[in-house]
């Protein structure tokens, strides 16, 4: 067996001893319900209906992030994002960088060789920068910050995170220009 199948294979054990850990912890969730209600029944159930409250208040945004989330995954492809990533396309470049670091999952490590190819095919290191600084920004977990900080937190907060991206990426690309980088 070769060296990239045995990591393969290492991997997806790995995946799947997580998987596992998953339901172990909402079986023992279950499980403590379950004992808590013989101890105090009225506060296992007061507990159960705040919990759906929270489910019930969120689940309109979780469907509209998985319906955008699908939508993008639809239509946008590798061909796409260096088509507008190419010198010319101005404002696009940006915004695609933005775009792109937001819709992006996964962890940060499995872009670094994918960021590194476009790089070496022109896209500047601000791009680069400004993808990362937006990967914070995760639409899955918007209707949580919503909840707990409200909509007007959650949308200032977006927005200058954004801002302050293409202010580092922009200082990144004079960085670039006088070689530092």
């Amino acid at each position: 067996m070769s060296k990239k199948e045995a990591l393969k294979k290492y991997l997806k054990r790995i995946k799947e001893e997580e998987n596992y850990k998953k339901w172990y912890f909402f079986i023992a969730v279950l499980i403590f319900y379950f004992a808590f209600s013989f101890v105090n029944e009225n506060l296992a159930l007061s507990s159960l209906n705040f919990s759906f409250k929270i489910i019930k208040k969120i689940i309109p945004v979780f469907i509209f992030v998985f319906a955008l989330m699908v939508l993008t995954n639809y239509y946008i492809h590798p061909e796409l994002i260096k088509k507008y990533l190419s010198k010319n396309s101005g404002i696009k470049r940006w915004l695609i960088a933005i775009i792109g670091g937001i819709i992006s999952t996964g962890p940060i490590y499995m872009w670094y060789p994918m960021l590194k190819e476009l790089h070496k095919k022109g896209v500047g290191f601000e791009f680069v920068s400004v993808f990362l600084y937006n990967k914070a920004i995760k639409p899955f977990l918007i209707p949580v910050m919503v909840f707990y900080f409200g909509w007007t937190y959650t949308i200032i907060v977006t927005i200058l995170m954004i801002v302050m991206s293409i202010f580092q990426g922009l200082i990144i690309d004079k960085l670039e220009d006088n070689s530092l980088v």
